[in-house]
């Protein structure tokens, strides 16, 4: 029969032979810089205490923006909490300050019901305004498949998505964690036809 301390000793030793070539083939560790911005998502606070009738489309523009957008996140603002984005419904044309807003910075949104009374999408109506705040210009005229087209893809257009380019212009202006590259712009545009 084998002395116990034998089979201690070549246990010990067989874990730890165990544990060296389980460390040697285990995944290599993250890269930092991959990683700093891959976690750089850029969180944004909407308040639409002051939009009632609007609660749905705003949902709906608010989600769209997020599933489309890697680095920016839109979530609404606790009551009381300071919100980058102010969203108020209106009885004129939907407008909004030119971005792209920066956390801690302020924009605001007007939802007009004009637009509304005209025939347009109110779910299209708010994405394309958080659009503006997000650092996208109108590209009037343009067909529908272009959220920032706005008004100008006429009534029968409710696409709330934006295309490839508007997704990949967020990302841009985002990009690093905030929207350092790109200063807000800070002009209120009007989206009347």
């Amino acid at each position: 029969m084998p002395n116990s301390r034998w089979l201690k000793a070549a246990g010990v030793a067989a874990a730890i032979t165990l544990a060296t070539a389980t460390a040697a083939h285990a995944a290599p560790a993250p890269d930092p810089a991959a990683t700093e911005n891959a976690s750089a998502v850029v969180t944004l606070r909407y308040d639409d205490s002051r939009a009632g009738g609007w609660e749905a489309a705003i949902a709906a523009g608010v989600a769209s923006w997020n599933a489309n957008v890697d680095n920016v996140e839109l979530v609404e603002a606790a009551p009381g909490t300071p919100a980058e984005i102010q969203i108020v419904a209106t009885s004129g044309w939907p407008q909004a300050t030119l971005g792209p807003v920066r956390p801690g910075g302020q924009a605001r949104v007007e939802l007009g019901s004009q637009a509304v009374t005209e025939g347009h999408d109110k779910t299209r109506i708010a994405a394309h305004e958080l659009g503006h705040s997000l650092g996208l210009p109108d590209t009037k005229p343009g067909p529908c498949a272009q959220l920032m087209s706005g008004s100008s893809a006429g009534t029968s257009c409710t696409n709330a998505v934006p295309d490839a380019a508007e997704q990949a212009r967020v990302e841009s202006a985002y990009a690093g964690g905030f929207a350092s590259r790109t200063p807000a712009d800070g002009r209120v545009l009007v989206d009347a036809p």
